[in-house]
């Protein structure tokens, strides 16, 4: 039997303009943002819908794209559509809790509002990076890195795909490893334009703060499983509170491993992959992999961004 996972993307998705026509069409969707608001004392509609340069500030980034994803996933929550598991990459991760009833709405706000405040003023600007590296094997990074002996001061950030993962850290190590990338045979190392060396040791501090924010907040057991970007693993009714808060805490500064991840669903039987938020990032991904797997031709691929991605996909599940 196929099963169907949802899939939350992460922090670079975000634009002016998202999740609008959910706001201004459902309810119950512009209720997502009204507590979003409440919760953090900001205008979630406004920096969302509105010209403004907050929305790729990290602090602000990251509760824009979990409301509009809760707001989105709202629609499908409205209609009875249920997945079987649930997936999100860093920051979608939070979505993927709060689809599964880990976490609540509120609760769920709170929480990714202190991340993206933690994340963002962990490291001062310029003191580290990311950069991307595509056209070469896991392993073969991961071997450069070690030669150049800097696992304090870099590491691997996103496994996102075959052929395009992202490496994280102090900013002069991560150029002398996008050199050295490059002669050992990466087809491209490209410098990211971020705030901060994210998923990198340098935000074990963020992380420590983050896991006393999770502290004040309910956890419950998951009514849905979702896979931790820390292990690739499953988080169901057998995981303890106290083991998703460590994932939760250490996701922070540890490798996202969203490749590992799709890998393992596949493997598992998941034939459709929904993504739930502005953009295609996702999906992307899981064609690459199930490609490199050869189980693209058993793959099905959604994408709900817009109203009319919602409704033609209720509709296609008779809802």
């Amino acid at each position: 039997m196929s099963k169907t996972a949802y899939m939350f993307p992460g922090q670079g998705a975000q634009y002016i303009g998202m999740g609008r026509d959910f706001y201004e069409a459902l309810e119950n969707s512009r209720r997502v943002y009204e507590i979003s608001s409440q919760v953090t004392g900001l205008d979630i509609a406004g920096l969302c819908f509105e010209e403004n340069e907050n929305i790729n500030i990290t602090e602000y980034t990251q509760i824009a794209l979990y409301t509009t994803e809760m707001a989105m996933y709202q629609y499908l929550l409205d209609k009875n559509l249920n997945a079987d598991v649930h997936i999100g990459l860093s920051l979608g991760e939070y979505a993927a809790l709060t689809a599964s009833k880990v976490i609540s709405l509120k609760d769920g706000c709170h929480v990714v509002r202190k991340r993206g405040m933690f994340m963002e003023h962990e490291v001062m600007a310029g003191i580290g990076t990311m950069a991307a590296v595509l056209g070469m094997t896991a392993d073969k990074i991961e071997s450069v890195l070690e030669k150049l002996g800097s696992e304090k001061e870099i590491a691997v950030a996103n496994y996102n795909c075959p052929g395009q993962i992202v490496i994280s850290g102090e900013k002069k190590a991560v150029i002398n490893a996008m050199e050295s990338l490059k002669e050992a045979g990466a087809k491209r190392v490209i410098e990211l334009n971020v705030s901060g060396p994210f998923h990198s040791p340098m935000l074990l501090g963020a992380g420590s703060k983050l896991a006393e924010e999770l502290e004040k907040v309910v956890l419950n057991t998951p009514e849905i499983p979702y896979v931790a970007n820390v292990n690739a693993d499953y988080v169901n009714e057998s995981t303890s509170m106290e083991q998703i808060k460590k994932l939760l805490a250490e996701q922070v500064y540890s490798s996202v491993r969203f490749e590992q991840s799709v890998r393992r669903l596949i493997a598992d039987g998941v034939t459709e992959f929904v993504e739930i938020g502005p953009g295609k990032t996702l999906t992307g991904f899981v064609k690459k992999i199930a490609k490199d797997m050869e189980t693209a031709g058993e793959i099905t691929t959604v994408n709900i961004e817009k109203m009319e991605d919602a409704i033609s996909y209720a509709a296609e599940r008779g809802k």
